[in-house]
């Protein structure tokens, strides 16, 4: 694939997920009335979560569009008398809001399952934290298109215990009760990482590898469509047999 088609590709479908997850994150809030009282909390969090997922992506891509718009993913902008890269200023704005986005997933769980935190749910919001206090360091240097190894790698491992733990507590507690609606959500945070991962071990070697953030992005949509459907159409489904 050339770069000028490689270019087109990840632009168009960016505009298209940006168009798609704000009318998901608009549609839901405005059906907030057909959710039955017993998921309003954890639909309320879906709502939270995917705005703040569609926040920082906006910057994300929109950042992306803007710079290819200009001519490549090193273009910059001033601010405050220094350069500052529109691709290194989106990712920073996606880095934080994923980081509060997997906070949140967290409480989905609680609100879904009603179990305690414990140790383990204390360590994904003790992940969470010391991810944005190490985003603050000099070393990630975001001015840059690409981020730098090996910063890029240690400020994800946060995310990856974030992401990953709260998939295993989803998965476990949603085969515990047969709750295949969230069994399909936890499955698409595992989907999310496995194409999130080789992206973050070596897409500084492999920029082309960079394209597996489409099907990564494609599993945080199939996310927002599983809530719409199943909590914001007038029914909850909770498990292969009950249903209201």
């Amino acid at each position: 694939m050339s770069k000028e088609m490689q270019m087109w590709l990840e632009v168009s479908f960016n505009l298209a997920y940006l168009i798609t997850v704000w009318t998901l994150v608009g549609v839901m809030a405005r059906r907030m009335n057909l959710v039955t009282q017993d998921d309003r909390r954890v639909a309320q969090l879906f709502i939270a979560a995917f705005a703040l997922l569609a926040l920082g992506d906006t910057g994300h891509v929109g950042f992306r569009v803007i710079a290819y718009a200009l001519g490549n993913l090193e273009q910059t902008v001033n601010l405050f008398g220094s350069a500052v890269s529109l691709v290194g200023a989106g990712a920073l704005s996606t880095a934080i809001t994923v980081t509060l986005f997997y906070t949140l997933v967290a409480l989905i769980w609680r609100a879904r399952f009603g179990k305690p935190y414990g140790w383990f749910g204390a360590t994904l919001f003790v992940a969470a934290v010391a991810r944005l206090a190490i985003m603050t360091l000099p070393q990630n240097e975001w001015g840059n298109s690409m981020p730098p190894q090996p910063m890029g790698l240690i400020r994800n491992l946060p995310l990856m215990i974030q992401g990953l733990g709260v998939a295993y507590l989803i998965l476990r507690d949603a085969w515990a009760t047969n709750d295949r609606v969230f069994k399909w959500v936890g499955a698409m945070i595992l989907v999310s990482y496995g194409f999130y991962t080789p992206v973050i071990l070596f897409v500084q070697v492999a920029p082309a590898i960079g394209m597996l953030m489409i099907p990564k992005t494609l599993a945080y949509v199939a996310i927002a469509f599983i809530a719409y459907a199943n909590l914001f159409r007038g029914r909850a489904v909770r498990s292969a047999t009950v249903s209201a």
